[in-house]
């Protein structure tokens, strides 16, 4: 009776273990989480990977006009700064032009005039000489005369040296100014200069 018993329980078990319906997991090695997949359905996670695709999709898209734009805009305002450049070149001398407009006029006006005595040139060039050493001060421009000065070679050409009772290297004579810009030198004096006396 009781063997019968035990019996039945073994088959009852064994028809529980192979019935279709059970719920038995199967883990697929390497993968985890979402991807899981079970007897009974199975649980695919290609759906997320597809949305996931499409997004990293998009924000290239959207890094790529960005980029684009990025470099049209460099583009425009590389050019627009050689533009600038070549401008300033081309026109850096235009208010010096225009205050010199000026000291031509005087110079056309001197000599449009008919009969004039040596005296009214004379007054007429030194007035124009006054407007034009004006604007000369007002872009910076000025002058080197270092007549009795000792010689720089940055500032004065020596053209010869003459014997001078000055101490040596003394600028004795200047046979044409020189000119300077702010402090960069046009135009260096063209000078005499003392020589070293002999003993």
């Amino acid at each position: 009776m009781q063997s019968s018993e035990n019996s039945q329980t073994t088959e009852a078990n064994q028809t529980q273990t192979a019935t279709p319906d059970s719920q038995e997991e199967i883990k697929i090695p390497g993968v985890t989480g979402d991807a899981t997949t079970q007897t009974g359905g199975i649980t695919n996670s290609l759906p997320d990977l597809e949305h996931l695709l499409k997004e990293a999709e998009i924000k290239a898209a959207e890094h790529h006009d960005a980029w684009i734009r990025a470099k049209a805009e460099t583009e425009n305002i590389r050019k627009r700064a050689q533009s600038d450049v070549t401008n300033a070149h081309k026109y850096a001398v235009e208010n010096f032009s225009a205050e010199l407009l000026t000291v031509m006029d005087s110079l056309d006006a001197a000599l449009a005039v008919e009969n004039a005595t040596v005296e009214n040139f004379k007054n007429g060039m030194e007035l124009t000489q006054k407007q034009l050493i004006s604007v000369f001060d007002k872009f910076n421009i000025k002058a080197i005369d270092p007549k009795g000065e000792k010689f720089d070679p940055h500032q004065h050409q020596a053209m010869c040296m003459v014997d001078s009772e000055q101490a040596p290297n003394t600028v004795v004579q200047v046979m044409q100014k020189g000119y300077k810009l702010h402090d960069r030198i046009i135009r260096p004096a063209l000078v005499s200069v003392s020589k070293a006396k002999d003993s």
